[in-house]
């Protein structure tokens, strides 16, 4: 339920588009699935037991899920799983239990089991990919520096330490890289040992000062192993001039257990503490897409960090059609994460343009009406901005574009520096970039257009 349809609040008397209303969090009894049902609430708060009983298949959904929802449900995920899917299934116990599961049509239309567990009727019939789309669709294998070291901005990188997380998302912009081989996708594979990578990139920081900000990234850095991890970012903090860490982890959200383990949280207090010493700015980058996701055990995740030293907890979702593309949806999201869990809103994304997302992607015309929705409700500093990740570009407000033709969907967008792989390009700061909505999204006459192949 939404704050608009919740009791009056003296907000409704003026006929507000939107009324705020405090819920306090709380986490779904997870005893309710028939497979769960002996589940002591230890065992819920062991990451280990998380790990272990990550869902990877239908039959293990089903001994799970039991006959909570109908057969067709299975057969469609099995469809999708064999003829659309860009991501392996990896779905933790802990995202699962978000999820409603009252009953077939329930779990249906479940927001968050729309991203997390997309099944074959998801998908746009007619345009499931966009013409434009791309495996990896903001080119940032191009832009490599060294193996997994993107440099793509003036001043920051994003280093890809791995390639699996604890929990795979449907949309996952990496899914080129990102996770197992599925029926339609085989993945490309990091050649270089972990030491020998995690070596390569510190000695391109070392020779590249003009870079001040580090997103440690992946996959998930809730998959490297703690000992490595922090001593990857020691070494990131002896680098004088690298003044911003951010450490990006949906599975703060996803598995907030693994976030609480008390090897986790010393280790990030001894690099909390270096960073505070060195006046270096560490941030945790978390990815949560609906209200539902935010949990007490969320919350607890993102508090200890905090307590530990860690300057911010961050989230960064992506806007998606049936997940959050209403005002209430956004605006319930950004209340709970950032009154309930301390954790500031700070970018939602356009979904990017990979292969059969086209029934997650919203049109630019769409997010801009939904930016100009939730103005004026959050504090300044806690409303998010939505963004336009443009291939070749960057992010991008929504509002920043250079040109629009909404019949056929393409936005133009100009940028005000060069990537790694421009610096000889004399036109890289003059020309137009395009970017695409979604083919469904557009007038008829555009529509037309696109199946005519003029795109």
């Amino acid at each position: 339920m939404t704050a608009i349809q919740d009791a009056v609040s003296p907000a409704d008397t003026y006929g507000q588009p939107y009324a705020y209303e405090r819920r306090e969090l709380s986490e779904p009894d997870w005893r309710r699935f028939p497979g769960w049902r002996d589940v002591t609430e230890a065992q819920w708060r062991d990451a280990q037991w998380q790990r272990v009983h990550c869902l990877r298949n239908v039959r293990q959904l089903r001994a799970v899920l039991g006959d909570l929802v109908g057969e067709e449900f299975y057969a469609d995920l099995e469809a999708d799983q064999r003829e659309l899917a860009t991501m392996s299934m990896l779905l933790p116990p802990q995202m699962l239990n978000t999820m409603d599961v009252g009953s077939t049509e329930a779990f249906y239309a479940d927001p968050v089991r729309r991203y997390m567990l997309p099944v074959r009727s998801d998908r746009d019939p007619e345009w499931p990919s966009h013409p434009h789309s791309a495996r990896d669709s903001l080119h940032e294998a191009e832009m490599w520096v060294v193996e997994g070291l993107t440099h793509r901005y003036p001043t920051k990188v994003l280093a890809e330490l791995l390639s699996t997380c604890p929990q795979y998302c449907g949309h996952c912009t990496r899914m080129d890289l990102v996770g197992n081989s599925t029926e339609q996708v085989a993945k490309h594979k990091l050649a270089l040992k972990p030491v020998d990578r995690q070596d390569a990139m510190i000695g391109y920081l070392r020779r590249t000062p003009g870079v001040r900000d580090v997103v440690v990234s992946g996959g998930d850095v809730a998959n490297v192993p703690w000992h490595q991890l922090e001593s990857f970012l020691m070494r990131l903090l002896d680098i004088e001039t690298v003044r911003d860490i951010r450490l990006a982890t949906k599975a703060l959200a996803g598995m907030p257990q693994h976030w609480l383990q008390p090897k986790v949280v010393e280790g990030l207090a001894r690099v909390a503490g270096t960073a505070h010493r060195r006046g270096v700015n560490l941030a945790i980058h978390t990815h949560v897409n609906h209200a539902q996701s935010v949990t007490p055990l969320v919350a607890e995740a993102a508090r200890t960090a905090l307590d530990v030293g860690v300057r911010d907890v961050r989230n960064q979702g992506v806007l998606m059609r049936g997940v959050n593309d209403t005002p209430a949806a956004l605006l319930d999201l950004c209340f709970a994460l950032q009154g309930e869990a301390n954790i500031l809103p700070y970018y939602f994304y356009l979904c990017d343009m990979i292969p059969n997302a086209e029934h997650w992607r919203v049109a630019v015309w769409e997010a801009q009406e939904l930016q100009h929705a939730i103005m004026g409700y959050l504090p300044g500093y806690a409303t998010p901005r939505i963004v336009c990740d443009v291939p070749y570009v960057g992010k991008r407000w929504v509002h920043q574009l250079a040109d629009y033709d909404r019949e056929r969907g393409i936005s133009y967008w100009t940028k005000n520096y060069r990537t790694g792989i421009e610096h000889d390009d004399p036109e890289a700061l003059e020309r137009c970039y395009p970017y695409y909505d979604p083919i469904q999204t557009l007038p008829e006459a555009g529509q037309r257009w696109w199946r005519e192949g003029r795109g």
